[in-house]
């Protein structure tokens, strides 16, 4: 006999798994702060924040003489922002299935888009924050050595070596698995042949994902350091930030520069994090936000990191000078895949609990946390047509907790 007790709460607990189950990005970034969220027993309202202590950083003493340091802790806000839901009607025949009928029927198919939904916006929050970006825009990672492009960023950025993903597109996890399926490795040239599975590469998790986003560039053009002494030290409104802002001239009469764009900037390097040796390449930087030049092509720019010279927290090996050139990476006006490689500490997804609705009953709402992903289902009845309708909420945010430890990368 059907199982007719397929109350929202009953639901709810499949739909949950079922979402758990389907995130890519979702599943392999942070999930550790939903406990910061767990003291309101009533639930969250859109636009609840909770604040991240970043970890300190210090420079190493050489010799027996002190040399004492601040210890200066910035924040990372998370806030709880984004909603993803859907909406449906279940029928009498709907409600007479046993849940794992309407799981296969309805419940997965209304998940999946979800998932799809939080999977992109950490990939958004991504390409907003990750500075690094490694191989030559708009082309596909075709072999293991430009793969390995990546991982080398990640290991000259002192990224852990456990815990490391890569999201490709598809183009880029095929064009990679064609380059696997021809090793003579035993099992690897078989699994990308057979099975289009790449495996572990250099100690990274490679997933393909149709959410990889794009990059499409603003109108600028390659402009200059629009003045000296911009350079600033990590306090106040930098350290809870990765952050600044840049003034740069010659853009172009009112060129536009991409939230997500990368550029350098000419005799600034990048060092390493850890022990601040100066590295072989230009510091990349990444505009936070949209912006746009006057007629004269100035514009102030949000970039990250932040520029500071000196002390623990030292991001580059030198100030830019004035009338320094500033060059973008890719073509202007143009749309570039953007792939990712990170450490799981890079990103966070936070998913908890939504306010209960006012005038609903209790025993008529669907809730269910697992493994620190929350929904709410809540039945709601349309009189005029005698209609049960459902709305399914996931209440949620993503924050770039350390940006140092993602990379894009191009083939």
């Amino acid at each position: 006999m059907p199982n007719t007790l397929n109350t929202a709460s009953i639901i709810a607990k499949a739909a949950v798994k079922i979402l758990d189950n389907e995130l890519g990005m979702g599943s392999r970034v942070h999930r550790g702060y939903e406990e910061e969220f767990s003291k309101n027993v009533n639930g969250y309202k859109v636009g609840d924040t909770v604040n991240i202590r970043k970890p300190a950083q210090f420079r190493v003493r050489t010799g027996l003489v002190a040399s004492n340091q601040d210890v200066i802790e910035g924040k990372t806000a998370i806030t709880v922002n984004k909603v993803a839901g859907v909406d449906f009607s279940f029928s009498s025949t709907d409600l007479a299935l046993n849940i794992a009928d309407l799981s296969e029927r309805v419940i997965k198919p209304a998940m999946v888009p979800v998932a799809n939904q939080i999977d992109q916006d950490i990939h958004a929050c991504a390409l907003t924050n990750f500075w690094n970006w490694v191989g030559t825009p708009g082309n596909t990672i075709s072999s293991y050595t430009k793969f390995l492009a990546g991982v080398q960023r990640l290991n000259e950025m002192a990224v852990p070596t456990d815990e490391r993903s890569s999201a490709l597109s598809p183009a880029d996890h095929v064009a990679l698995l064609g380059a696997q399926s021809q090793l003579y490795i035993d099992g690897a040239n078989s699994d990308a042949y057979r099975k289009a599975k790449l495996g572990g590469l250099a100690g990274v998790e490679p997933f393909m994902t149709q959410n990889a986003p794009t990059l499409t560039t603003g109108t600028r053009t390659n402009g200059t350091v629009n003045g000296a002494g911009q350079a600033v030290t990590y306090s106040g409104a930098q350290a809870n930030s990765w952050g600044q802002t840049l003034n740069v001239a010659g853009l172009g009469a009112a060129a536009t520069v991409r939230a997500g764009e990368v550029f350098s900037i000419a005799g600034v390097f990048a060092v390493n994090p850890v022990t601040k040796q100066v590295l072989p390449y230009l510091q990349q930087f990444v505009a936070t936000a949209t912006a746009t030049a006057d007629g004269s092509g100035n514009a102030a720019v949000q970039i990250a990191p932040a520029i500071i010279t000196t002390g623990a927290y030292q991001t580059v090996s030198a100030a830019p000078a004035a009338g320094a050139v500033v060059t973008w990476n890719g073509a202007a006006s143009t749309t570039f895949q953007q792939n990712l490689m990170f450490h799981k500490n890079a990103l966070a997804l936070v998913v908890v609990p939504f306010e209960k609705p006012a005038g609903v009953p209790t025993d008529q709402i669907g809730m269910h946390t697992y493994k620190g992903m929350s929904l709410m289902l809540v039945p709601y009845f349309d009189g005029t047509n005698r209609i049960s309708n459902w709305r399914l909420d996931v209440l949620y945010g993503v924050a770039a907790i350390d940006p140092r430890l993602g990379t894009r990368v191009s083939g």
